[in-house]
């Protein structure tokens, strides 16, 4: 067994029975098949910032190492075609540099580019679906390679396609991106609304969200977590009302749908929880939404935490919070709303 920990930002004792880093499709597919013929079960990370384990895994683990990003543009748009393993804040950085906005307000999500459209991440009122152009994917089963536009990737809140269809013997190799040259910026969330949309810089964005995570949330290079906990839920609109009504300073986000997102950090602040502790597992201090690995935690810790928190919540708002973390276990991915219900 080879030792995880420093290949997930948990930073949990847990281990694997093999850990390959994955530089070519070529040698994937045929590792992966290997993998088939043993029953082996396999998992694909990218940097770990996104799971959870409860036990030892065992079966091969997969990092994604494959690295690059072309450019090309038209009199309207910038393309990018990232490779799925490169760092989702590195590239953030990189379009700064080359002077390419867009991508400025999910400043910091930790991670790499080949699992933002899995979760579609998002941040600050963006989210990854806003400047998808394509996905581009493996069939390991059979060596197929073939591109999702971004509709046919089924984006929703925390959610997509690669959550179901596409889930199990299928790799995210690549992505493109299409970022507008005419630039607007997104204010509408916490201090970036101070700013002036006519004068405002994408430069100026990007350093507001990375101030702003970095007061925040804990280093889990510091402090072991894996960044936002639980989703934001979403409710219907009487109950987010009612909850209004007794709570007025309570932040509500109206939806399309008709629907409110409410943010479970401040839900989970009301029940008093910052800095409460199970095991080696705790609320952190400053940002309710995280839990964090405080030296010694182990999965079940995390996972009797995180029940609690939405007992909690659940109880005082009559709202379930959802884990945005993936559980882990023995053999893949279990669900992680039942684990802590």
């Amino acid at each position: 067994m080879q030792t995880l920990q420093p290949f997930h930002t948990f930073s949990l004792p847990a281990k694997a029975k093999n850990i390959v880093k994955v530089t070519a499709l070529s040698a994937l597919r045929s590792q992966w098949l290997a993998c088939q013929q043993q029953n082996e079960p396999v998992l694909f990370l990218g940097q770990g910032s996104n799971v959870l384990f409860l036990d030892d895994f065992h079966g091969t683990v997969f990092i994604n190492h494959l690295r690059g990003i072309e450019h090309k543009q038209d009199d309207q748009f910038h393309y990018l075609h990232v490779q799925g393993g490169e760092n989702w804040h590195g590239l953030v950085e990189w379009t700064l540099q080359h002077g390419i906005g867009g991508l400025e307000n999910l400043a910091l999500i930790p991670g790499c580019v080949g699992t933002a459209p899995i979760q579609n991440i998002g941040a600050y009122g963006v989210e990854f679906k806003d400047v998808c152009d394509y996905v581009d994917i493996m069939n390991l089963h059979n060596g197929e390679q073939f591109r999702l536009n971004a509709q046919a990737c089924q984006f929703g809140y925390r959610e997509s396609i690669f959550k179901h269809q596409y889930r199990d013997g299928y790799f995210i190799y690549a992505v493109g991106l299409k970022l507008a040259k005419q630039w607007s910026p997104v204010l509408g969330y916490g201090s970036l609304s101070t700013f002036d949309p006519n004068t405002v810089t994408a430069q100026q964005v990007f350093d507001e969200v990375c101030l702003v995570r970095r007061t925040k949330l804990p280093d889990p290079n510091i402090l072991g977590n894996a960044g936002s906990f639980f989703k934001n839920p979403v409710v219907e609109a009487k109950l987010a009302d009612a909850l209004k009504q007794d709570y007025p300073n309570m932040p509500y986000f109206p939806q399309h749908d008709g629907t409110v997102k409410l943010a479970a950090g401040w839900l989970i602040d009301q029940c008093g929880l910052k800095g409460f502790q199970i095991g080696g597992a705790a609320v952190h201090q400053n940002q309710a939404l995280v839990l964090v690995n405080t030296g010694h935690a182990t999965g079940s810790d995390v996972v009797e935490l995180a029940h609690h928190v939405r007992q909690c919540v659940a109880t005082k708002f009559n709202v379930c919070l959802q884990p945005e973390v993936r559980f882990i276990g023995l053999r893949g991915e279990i669900d992680s709303e039942q684990a802590i219900s």
